[in-house]
């Protein structure tokens, strides 16, 4: 797994075509790739949260309490998993309008690659600032969408003009899951199930 990280932030395109001749297992995929990336910002949150805080002004740091950031982190890790799939199936569904045929579990594979570097740029709640979250945050999602638009016509073999129309079909239902996961993170906040703090 980490020679596929690293190959992808220093050559995508090489490591793009060296992921897709692997032949892997959904359970394979998942138990040694998608749980494991999407656990860098889950526990990276939860540390964050309970050992730093937020501090605004000249009050003393903001934490959650440690039940509130342990749901909270599990919950944020379970809809993280949730998406990698979604995208998985919708990549794979959609393969077969560009004649391609991936695995289900190629699909999958391109999605958790994908999102690796929003997955890695989670270390940023660590130290929870707003300023540090929004520059790492945006270098993450601008590489995650180079990714996306450098590795799928190479991963699908696909030619470039469709693999940019392709890439797009998949940018605008990434946007979808995660609006329709931040719908959910209100629904159950108002529930009761939000965030509770220490002070």
């Amino acid at each position: 797994m980490i020679h596929h990280v690293v190959g992808l932030f220093t050559h995508p395109d090489q490591e793009w075509r060296e992921i897709r001749g692997e032949d892997e297992t959904i359970s394979h995929m998942y138990l040694t790739h998608t749980l494991v990336l999407a656990a860098i910002p889950a526990i990276s949150a939860f540390i964050g949260t309970t050992q730093v805080g937020w501090v605004i002004g000249e009050r003393p740091a903001v934490m959650l309490t440690m039940e509130s950031a342990v749901w909270m982190s599990v919950m944020s890790y379970l809809a993280m998993l949730a998406g990698v799939a979604v995208m998985g199936a919708f990549i794979h569904w959609m393969a077969r309008t560009y004649d391609a045929n991936p695995s289900m579990a190629q699909c999958i594979a391109f999605a958790t690659y994908t999102a690796t570097p929003l997955f890695i740029g989670g270390l940023a709640a660590l130290y929870p600032h707003l300023w540090l979250g929004m520059l790492i945050g945006t270098a993450a999602i601008c590489y995650t969408v180079y990714l996306l638009y450098v590795g799928l016509p190479t991963f699908m073999n696909i030619p470039a003009d469709e693999g940019f129309l392709f890439s797009s079909s998949v940018l605008a239902v990434g946007l979808v899951v995660l609006v329709a996961i931040m719908a959910a993170t209100v629904i159950i906040w108002g529930l009761g199930v939000g965030p509770v703090y220490t002070n």
